[in-house]
């Protein structure tokens, strides 16, 4: 069958194709394990408060894995724009070092055509990170908020872990030094009330049994051979030693339902944001609703722009500028990122329309990576970024120079 191109065409067209899987396949592993990585680091912290948090208030380890796992969305879409930066920088360096760059650039092919791949990468994230701003995000957050509403408000279930302060609600804290499998039979029991008409009551027994009442809604605590100090409003106290002592108060045994999806405008989709901009009853504020709706748009179609870059940037950091390149591209993206984040914040409160708030920021980063992507193409060995770091080692060999001299001097001083 005539396709209409020639031999040697066909040949060009697959070879640029497998030079497109070869760039793609590179970028990925990178990729992978910079969002791991980045990942990783933002969910420690997280997940250290979040245990700190079921130590206060109790509940299953699960719950901890559970609130994570509602969270990865947020922190995704803060490193998908690092790890995909990072990656392309990387792998355009690494071929820049082992004369890949320079070998393609001889066959003819065009610094746009090599970045090809690196272009429909961020293509294809982009559309992710639509569904990822716009669906996984609004639904993690709110799973998340419902997950510690439970934890923060969870009906106590009768049961007292050993070594623990339990809050038990209405102001009463139970912890016992020894306890049972079933978690009711306590030794060595302290219990603090604060009660409503502004006593204080420290309790301390040798042994103790939990028992709720059948209807759920009341909890015994039965008491054996201790002591009860009461401290009065006016600070006078009184002590009472007793064999058997039983608590009896109501407590709330069932949690309350957390209330539904939508209170806040980061809880929404971008379909349902988009309905509320244009709904004049919404009970959210308007300027929110925008500034929101823009915001994600802005960060799910700054992707693309991301190559336009990172890869004139490691076109000149071939020679072992990879640590300096790294380090200005943290600075450009956290730059970039606070602009928006600064703009989104003006909208919110009226200071500013959304659209010129969110989307100028966004236009001087595209032309700023369309531009130095421009010089790149014109100038590939000059671009802006090769000045730069040259400029950069310029000023650290002076640093360097200067050091030795201070220290020289004061070693003559002694």
């Amino acid at each position: 069958m005539e396709t209409g191109f020639t031999r040697g065409e066909r040949t060009a067209i697959v070879s640029t194709r497998v030079i497109d899987r070869y760039i793609l396949s590179q970028t990925l592993k990178p990729l992978a394990a910079s969002l791991v990585v980045v990942l990783i680091a933002l969910l420690m912290e997280r997940l250290l408060r979040l245990f700190d948090l079921l130590a206060t208030h109790g509940g299953p380890f699960d719950l901890v894995i559970r609130m994570a796992a509602n969270l990865i969305p947020h922190y995704l879409g803060l490193a998908l724009p690092a790890a995909f930066f990072i990656s392309i920088f990387i792998i355009v360096a690494r071929m820049g070092e082992d004369n890949e760059l320079d070998a393609l650039q001889s066959t003819g092919l065009s610094v746009p055509r090599i970045a090809r791949a690196f272009l429909w990468l961020g293509a294809g994230l982009m559309v992710f990170s639509v569904l990822l701003f716009g669906f996984l995000q609004p639904y993690g957050r709110y799973g998340y908020s419902t997950l510690y509403h439970m934890v923060v408000n969870a009906a106590w279930d009768a049961t007292v872990p050993e070594a623990t302060f339990v809050d038990a609600g209405d102001g009463v804290t139970i912890s016992a030094d020894i306890v049972d499998k079933t978690g009711r039979q306590l030794r060595q029991v302290f219990v603090h009330q604060n009660r409503d008409n502004g006593e204080t009551w420290v309790t301390t027994a040798a042994s103790g049994a939990l028992a709720a009442t059948e209807d759920r809604e009341r909890v015994l605590l039965t008491l054996k051979d201790g002591v009860q100090v009461r401290t009065l409003p006016d600070g006078r106290q009184q002590v009472l030693d007793f064999g058997v002592l039983t608590l009896d108060r109501p407590f709330q045994l069932i949690t309350a339902p957390f209330r539904a999806r939508g209170d806040s405008e980061r809880e929404l989709t971008l379909p349902e944001l988009w309905r509320e901009m244009h709904d004049p009853h919404s009970i959210l504020p308007r300027s929110k609703i925008e500034a929101e709706f823009h915001a994600r748009i802005a960060r799910a179609l700054s992707l693309p722009l991301l190559p336009l870059l990172a890869v004139p940037m490691g076109m000149a950091a071939k020679r072992a500028r990879r640590g300096q390149g790294i380090a200005l591209a943290t600075f450009i993206l956290i730059l970039y990122h606070h602009s928006i984040q600064l703009g989104e914040s003006l909208a919110d409160v009226g200071r500013v329309p959304a659209v010129p708030a969110i989307w100028l920021p966004f236009a001087l980063f595209a032309a700023l990576c369309a531009w130095l992507f421009r010089q790149a193409q014109i100038h590939p060995g000059v671009n802006p970024f090769a000045a730069l770091f040259d400029g950069i080692d310029t000023v650290l060999g002076w640093l360097r120079r200067l050091l030795p001299r201070r220290n020289a001097g004061k070693g003559a001083g002694k």
